[in-house]
Order: structure tokens, then sequence, then C-alpha cells
């Protein structure tokens, strides 16, 4: 198996230090090279040939963003997982524009980390659940789209069948895919509408017309 090659790029030594240590437990990540500035990581790319650069967004000199663009721009096949301490959507957006299919915030829980590197990997974009909820927002504001548009076709139809009343297991047989599977779904469903119970979902589907009241 081909083992992922991740790029850190951070000012504070600790900083990297601590990325690197929680990168190298990860199964089949390998940490190919350490960088203190964009332009340090621009230098190290081709010889440290990254899969993900994991960069932090504010540094002296260049940003990470502005780092996220000219790798785009460069070497379109390396993924780009920001780090900031800014929850704010304008940042979140900007990282996105340039490029980066992943952000996360510096106290975001260590696990997020090794999902957002596997989201990158695999071509999807991760952003911690702080943000998520506001660049959701942020996005129904500026595009006048309905509030089902951040949903998946399939996060619709687990929706709508939890809405209907029907558990786990039934919502399983039904589609023709793992209890797991489903459990999953709904996690990522009330994550992205940051709704945290079955009940509050059902009404949030009854708004949004998925479902009707008397389903």
């Amino acid at each position: 198996m081909t083992r992922a090659r991740v790029l850190l790029v951070d000012d504070h030594n600790l900083v990297r230090a601590g990325l690197r240590s929680l990168i190298e437990a990860m199964p089949d990540i390998d940490v190919v090279g350490e960088a203190a500035s964009s332009a340090e990581a621009l230098e190290k790319v081709a010889d440290s040939r990254p899969d993900v650069v994991v960069t932090d967004i504010s540094m002296g000199g260049t940003s990470g963003i502005e780092l996220a663009s000219q790798l785009k721009r460069d070497h379109p096949h390396i993924k780009v997982v920001v780090l900031s301490v800014h929850a704010e959507s304008e940042f979140v957006y900007q990282a996105l524009t340039a490029g980066a299919c992943g952000y996360l915030i510096k106290d975001a829980a260590t696990k997020e980390l090794e999902l957002a590197i596997r989201a990158a990997l695999q071509g999807q974009v991760y952003l911690s659940p702080a943000v998520s909820k506001r660049v959701v927002d942020g996005y129904l504001q500026q595009t006048g789209a309905g509030p089902l548009d951040p949903l998946t076709p399939r996060q619709r139809e687990v929706l709508k069948l939890i809405a209907e009343g029907l558990g786990t297991k039934a919502i399983a047989f039904r589609l023709g895919v793992s209890v797991k599977t489903v459990e999953t779904h709904r996690a990522q469903l009330m994550e992205r509408l940051d709704i945290h119970d079955v009940p509050g979902l059902v009404r949030f589907a009854v708004r949004s017309g998925l479902v009707s009241a008397d389903a």
C-alpha cells in the first residue's frame, strides 16, 4: 500500500513538532518534510514530493492562503489543509477559493487532523465543525439557496426517513446499507446543520418542506 506523504508548514517549531508527532502516529501517513514559511515550503515541494501540505494560515511573509494558491497553480496534484485560529467565514472562503480542501481550527480535536488529511487524499473537503455551520449559513445568505441545498442527495434521503420515524436499522434496510453507514450519515447531518438531536432534525425537515407535519 502506498503511504501518504505530508509536508508541514508553520513558523513555530513547537507547533510543527506537535503536528509531526500526531501525524506520525497515523497509519500509512508519513511526514516527509517541514518548513517555517511559505517560501521554504515551495522550495521543499520538489524534493519531498508531498501528497498533502498542512499549513498555518498566519505566518511571516506569505500566508498559508497564498501558499495554497501557488500550489494550486504550480502543483495542482498537491492537496492543502489549512490550520488557523480564525473561525470567521471570510477566512474559510479565502482558503477554499485559493484551493485548500481542508480548514481546521487550531483548537480542534486531534482526530480532526487525520479526518482532514484523509479527506484531502480522497479529493474531498473537510471543515472543522466550528466553521462549517457558519460557512453554510453564509452560503445560504449569499446565494439565496434553499435550506436543503447544503445536503447531498443521500443525506436528504436519510433525513427524510428519520423525519418519517424510521429507526437506524429500518433506514439501513430501506437503503440497502449498513447500520454504521446510516449512523455516519446522521452524524454528518447533525454536524452540517448544527442540529444535535433527532427531534431537531424532524423539525428542520418539516420547516424545509422535506416532509409534511403529519408524516
